[in-house]
């Protein structure tokens, strides 16, 4: 999981969005506070193409956006991604797995932190 989190992080970092997007399946379900202020409804995105749309938002709303990994945590199926953001956020990714593809993923922030202007596109 190591490589996986290089990965991530570099290629956020890079505002890569496709490099992002290649360790999620077609069909995967990502739920985010701040994806519910960005695009409205209940926060959750459905598909890769849907997901791509929202994070290219995200990034054209957040020019500066940074992470720096501060931990990460490996369960049976799935991983927890700790890092603080370029507005010195703390914010978890959890992330589902089927074998090397995220299936469902989530955005959880500490308090106010959940807010487009100065949060993340995760």
């Amino acid at each position: 999981m190591r490589k996986f989190v290089d990965s991530w992080v570099t290629a956020w970092n890079a505002h890569d969005v496709d490099a992002v997007l290649a360790h999620f399946a077609e069909d995967v379900t990502f739920r985010s506070p701040v994806a519910a202020q960005l695009v409205g409804g209940d926060g959750t995105i459905r598909g890769k193409a849907a997901l791509r749309a929202y994070w290219t938002e995200g990034l054209r709303r957040i020019p500066d956006l940074r992470f720096e990994v501060l931990g990460s945590y490996v369960g049976v199926d799935c991983l927890v991604i700790n890092y603080r953001n370029q507005k010195g956020g703390l914010v978890n990714e959890v992330l589902i797995f089927d074998g090397p593809l995220v299936i469902d993923g989530y955005g959880t922030y500490l308090g106010d932190d959940a807010n487009p202007a100065g949060a993340t596109a995760g």
